[in-house]
């Protein structure tokens, strides 16, 4: 590596994270301005815990992150196993766009089309709007990292214990499942961490009363900023941070394995 490709990594990793940084250092500290630093503190994460609109908000995020996760991992496993167990067949190309296209589409045209669709049937806007907004949103990410495992996966020992007597059923269950785990944790942990920091599509399909983390703490800083919505910025950038490196990390070493 040169010197030049060195000073473009730094330069590039200090873009992307010095703003970070820089903002979790001022939930430390003491003063109310954000902008001078006062000294260390903690204040601003006990004033968190007391903002009860807030901490609202959090619970509503980590319902709808864990509702959504949970259906988008098992409609992304079905999906990566039909994708990759079933072969070619009729609609294939179709299925395969419906499933990764929200991947690559802009969130505000997935929110507008998902508010259109909600509006049309006559679906009142709330939690459960939310939640499947983020459900189709992540479904293509976990067939992503189930559908590579399965490619890597050793068909051998499926038909084995197809050739010993097992059902279809049983096999899955019994051998393909458990060698399929770690690929489907990864998933369902990518999903719940891109549910968690989602504000654009919850924006459009939220209602009174489902207000996410993300939504109050933008409505906030439109306001003005404090140190307490960097304390919340904080704690969110830690546990968004914490799910992602866990999920990698299953991903690799069951790559490894």
């Amino acid at each position: 590596m040169t010197w030049v490709t060195r000073a473009a990594l730094v330069l590039g990793l200090g873009f992307l994270y010095a703003p970070i940084l820089v903002l979790i250092a001022y939930s430390f500290n003491a003063s109310t301005l954000v902008t001078v630093w006062g000294g260390f503190s903690t204040k601003w994460y006990g004033a968190l815990l007391a903002d009860a609109p807030l901490m609202a908000a959090a619970w509503v995020s980590l319902r709808v992150a864990l509702l959504a996760s949970l259906i988008a991992t098992i409609l992304g496993t079905l999906a990566a196993l039909a994708l990759e167990r079933h072969g070619r067949f009729r609609g294939r190309a179709l299925f395969t766009g419906l499933i990764f296209g929200p991947m690559v589409m802009p969130e505000v045209m997935i929110g507008l089309s998902l508010l259109l669709m909600f509006i049309g049937i006559g679906i009142d806007r709330g939690l459960a709007t939310i939640v499947i907004a983020h459900a189709t949103f992540c479904t293509g990410f976990v067939a992503v990292v189930v559908a590579a495992r399965l490619r890597g996966l050793d068909r051998g020992l499926e038909e084995a214990a197809a050739d010993l007597g097992a059902g279809p059923l049983r096999v899955f269950l019994t051998i393909t499942l458990p060698l399929l785990a770690p690929a489907v944790l990864a998933g369902a942990l990518l999903a719940f961490t891109l549910s968690l920091d989602d504000l654009v599509i919850a924006s459009f399909v939220s209602g009174p009363g489902s207000t996410t983390l993300p939504m109050r703490l933008y409505g906030q800083v439109r306001l003005g900023v404090n140190p307490e919505i960097n304390a919340a910025s904080t704690l969110l950038i830690v546990l968004v941070s914490a799910f992602v490196l866990l999920a990698s990390w299953l991903t690799v070493r069951r790559s490894r394995a």
